[in-house]
């Protein structure tokens, strides 16, 4: 179990941080605990949406885990608008996460490269500082299907222009950090 974790201003975070990782790597737990780190309150940007009784409990689970110290905005698709509004220098923003984001726009027949472009631009003039996790889909077996390959392209084309624009980028493996990218 994890020891509780310190809320206050000790680090202070860049203006973009991406977390990159695998399922179940602790991306998002690693996340956490950048924003609760650098700040005394976050507000947590959840992506998800409960399609089945499985991702019900798992949005659950992490709410429970979050506690006081965040305030919760549920976006499943208007994510550029949801930066926009709720990015804060005194409340830095966690979105959570870009992949399930992706899925969404899809399942809505979005226009992804309109929506990563709107995103980007969000992110490059936000108020505070925004974290956001993604998963790293690229690193398995290449999907059978069209649409599988069409989602693990999509994926890593955000994630590499997210990547691009951030200041910061870790990748989490067994709940361990390796920076990729720092701040100059």
């Amino acid at each position: 179990m994890l020891a509780p974790r310190a809320h206050g201003a000790n680090e202070k975070l860049p203006a973009i941080t991406l977390v990159l990782g695998g399922a179940r790597s602790g991306k998002s737990r690693h996340a956490e605990t950048l924003v609760e780190g650098s700040a005394r309150s976050g507000t947590y940007c959840a992506t998800a949406e409960p399609g089945d009784a499985e991702m019900a409990a798992r949005i659950a689970a992490h709410r429970a885990r979050r506690g006081a110290f965040w305030r919760t905005v549920e976006e499943p698709l208007a994510l550029a608008n949801a930066v926009a509004e709720h990015a804060n220098p005194d409340r830095p923003l966690l979105v959570d996460c870009l992949t399930l984001w992706l899925s969404n726009l899809i399942g809505a027949d979005r226009d992804l490269d309109a929506e990563s472009a709107a995103l980007a631009a969000v992110l490059r003039g936000a108020e505070g500082a925004v974290v956001l996790v993604a998963n790293e889909v690229g690193l398995g077996l290449v999907p059978e299907t069209p649409l599988g390959r069409r989602f693990r392209d999509a994926a890593g084309r955000l994630n590499q222009d997210i990547a691009a624009l951030a200041d910061r980028v870790v990748f989490v493996a067994a709940g361990l950090p390796l920076v990729l990218k720092a701040e100059a």
